[in-house]
C-alpha cells in the first residue's frame, strides 16, 4: 500500500507547484477507488475460474468463496483472503501510473470513470491471461514474477495512448523542460518506492523462503544498477549529474527488475538494471524531441522498462534460481526468448487499443481536459479547491 501514496509524492515532486495537490490526492483517490473494484468484481475477473483462458468467471464477486481456506491454484499456505489483499496492491498501482501521462491537465471526474473501466476491461483481462490457473499467456509458458507485463508493460502503453488523446499541455513548448517543483519529494517518493519495492517483489514468491530473497537481494542491485547507469548517462549528456536523474534511474531498474527477480540471480540483476538506467534514459530523451507529452515519461520508465525487463527475463531466466520455471536463452532454451517477445507485443497492442478507445468513449459524454482557463490556473484550485503552499 505504501507505494501508491509513494508514487504520488514521486510524481507531484515533478509536476508544476500549481498541481501538486491534485496529483498525489489522485493517487490516492485511485488506491480506495479501485479497491472496491477489485472487491466487487475485479479480483474475480483477474484470478477467478478461467474462462477459455480470456477472463476470470463471476464465481467470486463480492468476494464470494474468498476466505481463510488457501486457494490452492496460487498458495496452499496462505488464507484466500490474504492473496486477495496482496493483489489488490498490483492491481490499485498500475493505472495510477498512468496518470503521469496527462498529468496536469484531466479532470477527476473523468478520471475517476477512466480508472474504473480500465481496471475492468484492461487490468483484469491482462492480469488473467499472465497470472490465473488456465491463462492463455500462463500455460503459453510465460514468466512474469511480480508484473513486468501486467503493471509496467500495460500503464506505459496505455499513457502512450492516453498522452495521444489528452494532447499536450497549454503553454508547454516541446523544447522546453518543465522543471519539478519539490525535488526533495521526488527523492522521498522514489526512496518509498524502492522500499516497497521488495513486498512488491519478494512478496510475490507468496512465502518467506530462498525465493523470496533472490527477489529481495536482485531488486535492490538492479535498482542501483540503473540509478548508477541513468546518473552516469546524465553526466555525460548534460555534464551533470542531477537527483533528479538518479530517482528517475532507480524506478526504472525497480520496473525491469520486476518480471525477472523470481528467475534471474544477482549479477544478470545488475546488468537488466545497468540497460534498464541508460535505456530508459534514450527514450525520454528521444520522446522529448517529438510532439507527444507524456508528462513524466510514463512509457520511458515504465513501458520501455517493463518490456526490456520481460525480454531480459526471457534472457536470464534459470532453473537454479527458480525450479519451478524455465531457462532462458543464456541457459540453453532460446524459445523463452521467443514466448517473452510475443507475450511484450499481445500486452502491448491490448492496452493500447484499449485505453485509446476507452478515452475516446469517455470523451464522448463528459470532456476529459480542463478548460483552459482552469488549466492555467492550475487542477489544485480547479479540480480540489486546495493549495500545497498556502500564503
Amino acid at each position: 500500500m505504501i507505494m501508491t501514496p509513494a508514487l504520488g509524492f514521486f510524481y507531484g515532486g515533478l509536476v508544476r507547484r500549481k498541481n501538486l495537490v491534485s496529483t498525489i490526492s489522485q493517487c490516492f483517490a485511485i488506491f480506495a477507488v479501485v479497491s472496491l473494484v477489485w472487491a466487487f468484481w475485479g479480483y474475480s475477473l483477474a484470478l477467478g475460474p478461467s474462462v477459455s483462458g480470456v477472463i476470470g468467471s463471476f464465481a467470486n464477486v463480492f468476494l464470494n468463496n474468498v476466505g481463510e481456506a488457501p486457494n490452492p491454484g496460487y498458495s496452499t499456505t496462505i488464507p484466500a483472503l490474504l492473496y486477495f489483499a496482496f493483489q489488490l496492491k498490483f492491481a490499485a498501482i498500475t493505472p495510477a501510473l498512468i496518470i503521469g501521462a496527462f498529468a496536469e491537465r484531466i479532470r477527476f471526474k473523468p478520471l475517476m470513470v477512466f480508472i474504473v473501466l480500465w481496471t475492468t476491461f484492461i487490468y483484469c483481462p491482462i492480469a488473467h491471461w499472465n497470472w490465473a490457473v488456465g491463462g492463455m499467456l500462463r500455460d503459453l509458458g510465460v514468466i512474469d514474477f511480480a508484473g513486468g507485463l501486467v503493471v509496467h508493460t500495460a500503464s506505459g502503453v496505455s499513457a502512450v495512448a492516453a498522452a495521444l488523446v489528452l494532447g499536450r499541455r497549454t503553454g508547454v513548448d516541446a523544447n522546453h523542460e518543465v522543471r519539478p517543483n519539490n525535488v526533495p519529494f521526488v527523492i522521498l517518493g522514489a526512496a518509498i518506492l524502492w522500499f516497497g519495492w521488495f513486498g512488491f517483489n519478494a512478496g510475490s514468491a507468496l512465502a518467506a523462503n530462498t525465493l523470496a530473497v533472490n527477489a529481495l537481494v536482485v531488486t535492490n542491485l538492479a535498482a542501483a544498477a540503473a540509478a548508477v547507469s541513468w546518473m552516469f548517462t546524465d553526466w555525460i549528456r548534460k555534464g551533470k549529474p542531477s537527483a533528479i536523474g538518479l530517482s528517475i534511474g532507480a524506478v526504472a531498474g525497480l520496473v525491469a527488475i520486476t518480471p525477472a527477480s523470481g528467475y534471474v540471480g544477482p549479477m544478470p540483476s545488475i546488468i537488466i538494471g545497468l540497460v534498464a538506467g541508460v535505456l530508459c534514459n534514450w527514450v525520454g530523451s528521444l520522446r522529448a524531441r517529438t510532439r507527444l507529452d507524456d508528462s513524466l515519461d510514463v512509457f520511458a520508465c515504465h513501458g520501455a522498462g517493463g518490456m526490456w525487463g520481460t525480454i531480459a527475463t526471457g534472457l536470464f531466466a534459470s532453473t537454479l534460481i527458480n525450479p519451478g520455471g524455465p531457462n532462458g536463452l543464456f541457459f540453453g532454451n532460446p524459445a523463452q526468448l521467443g514466448i517473452q517477445a510475443l507475450a511484450v507485443a499481445i500486452v502491448a497492442a491490448f492496452s493500447f487499443v484499449g485505453s485509446y478507445v476507452l478515452l475516446r468513449l469517455i470523451n464522448l459524454v463528459t470532456p476529459l481536459r480542463v478548460s483552459p482557463q482552469d488549466e492555467d490556473a492550475g487542477l489544485d484550485l480547479s479540480q480540489m479547491g486546495e493549495e500545497a503552499y498556502a500564503a
